[in-house]
């Protein structure tokens, strides 16, 4: 048994189901201690570098990342120079360039960078956001036609387009070329276009998979300006400008904070902490966010408030708000995104609750389907997504929520686990005849199923997926970096911790448990949260956060351990409410200390 499989404070099973383990083996214990010499760091920060495979001999390129060291060259991506040299042709040219994008936050931001910096060159393009609910994701037949009826001579579809085979036809019967930027998984067919940028095409050798769609436009802008440069021009755009949207859209898209992505995101911090794009600054107002902006910040409070739009709102918000250069008009928008964004919460929460009760009767007393399968009729499909997440993060399996019309026809949203590909589920779902369309890809994918089909999709289910999704939910574990108690828990701790972020995707924050401290106080917060106090043997407290735990095997332990001891997992924030300091620890697991 290797060190890191080493059972953490003898916890064998937490209130999940959970193993916990040390999240250091031997020969990560040995690089912490030598980055911690090397690199003059807190041994705590040297562990959480260590435990993430940061080599010692790397770690001042890893904190400090830059675009020159880590920025691919554009040209590796297959078609990236095609792409480029049509783009520059319509930039000379004057030619009139519609942008067709997706309406998460990804889309939005890769739309309003390739807008902001054809606007730069003199060149006002137009943005097509799709309607989720009438047109739904990716271009259409309808949506070519309109924007060639516009007079568009280039349409160039960002996160989205590598799955368009009738709408990329029907713009070339048009006489109307397209260029596709985007990052899904592709199959081996790709529809016909001028050049068809995506990392994730099959034979794309150029190893930038884990872009997401804002990585591609922003490489693909670097390439344009090179082009463009060799062909004379010298009043180009400086694209860093923009970076502060290439690290929103990395950050929400939740692809792997490693290598090129968080050069993106350190330096896009950086950006966003001036407060330039009159968008993200009317936004962070109307969200009452304040103090330094982290990562945390781009994935759950701006984030949520931009997708509003596309879920239950005007789906081009988000890339008008992105795009504009307008402070009052940036704020209107900020502000009705802000509400929409309080509305999708609400509806959320109530269909979260019809959710749960369905998957808690599926699971009955046995272990219950592999894969979770919920749906209604009176749900909204725009936040089916986020239903399955939750359904995911409470029962750790994959899931999927489903907004049936009333002709019976559904529109499904799933969410796995790791291990599981559930991209690669759709498409066989598709395959198989059960599911209408879909795709996706690792941890994300959606689907049309009808509800007479509902059946096949679960047995399916069944046969390609139970005895896998036994075997990682019996091998779940949750890793630790170190154990700490509430007098340590000061605020220079975070900024040191602080220095090895920004955590998310493939960079996962730390996660530190509280061995044996006494639960003193548990108070219910609106929104199913527990806001409780934890006390440690010395007499030192601290505050602790349990999102959505109210209910949850985590919720229900906690509600039996009043005035007990427990060991308590979980990641450390810092508070800067009110101008102080304070930490908090945000919940992910908690224990009961073996006797």
């Amino acid at each position: 048994m290797t060190e890191a499989a080493r059972t953490f404070l003898d916890v064998e099973r937490s209130a999940n189901g959970r193993r916990w383990v040390h999240a250091l083996d031997t020969r990560q214990e040995a690089s912490a201690a030598r980055i911690s010499q090397l690199a003059a760091l807190p041994d705590l920060v040297a562990r959480v570098l260590a435990g993430r495979n940061v080599p010692a001999d790397d770690v001042e390129r890893f904190l400090h990342p830059t675009l020159r060291d880590l920025m691919p060259d554009p040209s590796r991506l297959r078609d990236m120079d095609v792409a480029a040299a049509r783009l520059a042709d319509a930039v000379e040219r004057g030619e009139r360039i519609a942008i067709f994008g997706d309406y998460d936050v990804d889309g939005a931001a890769s739309s309003a960078l390739l807008f902001r910096y054809l606007r730069e060159l003199g060149l006002e393009s137009r943005i097509r956001i799709p309607d989720r609910l009438t047109e739904g994701y990716g271009p259409s037949v309808r949506a070519m036609n309109e924007l060639a009826d516009e007079g568009a001579t280039l349409i160039v579809t960002v996160d989205c387009g590598s799955a368009g085979f009738e709408a990329l036809a029907a713009a070339k019967a048009r006489g109307v070329d397209v260029v596709v930027l985007d990052h899904h998984q592709t199959g081996p067919e790709l529809p016909e276009a001028v050049a068809l940028v995506n990392p994730n095409r099959q034979d794309d050798l150029s190893g930038q998979g884990a872009l997401c769609a804002a990585g591609v436009v922003f490489l693909t802008l670097v390439a344009i300006s090179r082009e463009l440069r060799r062909r004379g021009r010298t009043d180009l755009p400086d694209i860093r400008d923009d970076l502060d949207l290439a690290a929103l859209a990395t950050v929400c898209d939740v692809v792997p904070l490693t290598g090129f992505n968080r050069a993106l995101v350190v330096r896009g911090l950086e950006r966003m902490r001036l407060q330039l794009n009159p968008g993200l600054r009317a936004l962070a107002e109307v969200a009452r966010l304040s103090g330094r902006v982290e990562a945390f910040h781009l994935g759950y409070i701006l984030g949520p408030r931009i997708n509003a739009g596309g879920r239950i709102g005007a789906a081009d918000l988000g890339s008008r708000l992105l795009s504009t250069v307008d402070g009052n008009d940036a704020r209107e928008i900020a502000e009705e995104l802000h509400l929409l964004n309080a509305e999708r919460q609400a509806m959320e929460r109530e269909m979260l609750v019809d959710a749960e009760r369905e998957v808690v009767e599926e699971l009955g007393e046995g272990t219950g389907p592999a894969v979770l399968v919920a749906g209604r009729t009176a749900w909204h499909p725009g936040i089916v997504g986020l239903i399955a997440a939750r359904l995911k993060e409470r029962f750790n399996r994959p899931a999927f929520a489903i907004a049936f019309d009333a002709g019976g026809r559904g529109t499904a949203s799933g969410r796995s686990i790791e291990g599981f590909d559930i991209g690669a589920f759709v498409r066989d779902a598709v395959a198989a005849g059960i599911a209408v369309k879909g795709g996706g890809h690792r941890m994300a994918a959606g689907l049309t199923i009808e509800r007479s089909r509902l059946g096949d999709f679960r047995e399916l289910a069944e046969t390609r997926a139970r005895e896998k999704i036994d075997a990682l939910v019996a091998a779940d574990t949750l890793r630790i970096d170190g154990a700490v108690t509430a007098s340590a828990l000061k605020p220079q701790m975070i900024h040191a911790l602080e220095q090895a972020g920004p955590f998310g995707a493939g960079h996962p924050a730390p996660i530190f448990a509280l061995p044996r401290h006494r639960l003193t106080s548990l108070i219910p917060v609106r929104g199913g949260h527990l806001r409780l106090t934890l006390r440690a043997a010395d007499g030192a407290s601290t505050s602790a956060i349990a999102f959505r735990a109210e209910g949850a095997p985590v919720g229900d332990l906690l509600a039996r351990s009043r005035d007990e001891l427990l060991h308590v997992a979980g990641h450390l924030d810092l508070d800067r409410y009110g101008g102080r300091e304070s930490v908090t620890l945000r919940v992910s697991d908690v224990a009961k200390p073996p006797r």
